[in-house]
């Protein structure tokens, strides 16, 4: 909660399922048929794998390394298949927080995005319509490090010049909210736009 009578400077936003849809049961689906073998599997190396990826090795690396896991043997096209479905997975977004965003920036409020994402997706999101009107992008891939390290956090406010009690951040896991809470930003568990417009008019307005 922002300070009693204090309006936030500026909001970050997360992008993976704040901003963006959750890849969809079909990209899941050809994945897991492009992998091969069990799903279960496939997920756990996928998931042990990310993390690297999101602070900076290279696509081919990943899937490299996830093959390994699973003692599969894929070759340069089809390690191609599998990252061109996987990044394109993450590039579909919510149209209900897209809206938000847009009356934010009509408004003329400040926004900013930190996102643990890899250098294949982060270049695309450069790019992106939707975060055109973003005062500055944050990528894991180009800190060479992840959410929640204190690190990351204090580079963003650092980059944006505003105090933690000034800055709102919005993000849909815990362990990042709380990360960000303890160094004193006002953050939110995103878990739906009603919940996120309420938060929104609280630390804009707050003696609204």
């Amino acid at each position: 909660m922002a300070a009693a009578g204090h309006r936030v400077e500026a909001i970050v936003f997360d992008y993976g399922e704040v901003i963006s849809q959750p890849p969809s049961a079909e990209d899941r689906t050809t994945l897991e048929r492009l992998a091969g073998g069990s799903a279960e599997e496939f997920w756990t190396a996928y998931w042990a794998e990310r993390r690297e990826y999101d602070a900076g090795i290279g696509g081919d690396e990943y899937w490299r390394r996830i093959a390994a896991r699973l003692g599969a043997d894929w070759d340069a096209a089809h390690r191609h298949a599998l990252w061109a479905v996987d990044v394109g997975s993450w590039l579909h977004v919510r149209p209900e927080s897209t809206a938000v965003l847009e009356r934010l920036a009509d408004r003329g409020v400040r926004l900013a995005l930190l996102s643990n994402a890899p250098f294949d997706i982060s270049g695309a999101l450069r790019h992106s319509p939707v975060l055109a009107r973003f005062e500055a992008l944050f990528f894991s891939a180009d800190l060479g490090r992840c959410k929640p390290e204190p690190e990351v956090y204090r580079h963003v406010l650092d980059q944006l010049g505003t105090a933690p009690e000034r800055t709102a951040f919005v993000d849909d896991r815990e362990e990042n909210i709380l990360a960000a809470k303890e160094l004193g930003i006002v953050a939110h568990h995103y878990a739906g736009t009603a919940d996120l417009e309420s938060f929104l008019t609280e630390v804009l307005d707050p003696r609204a």
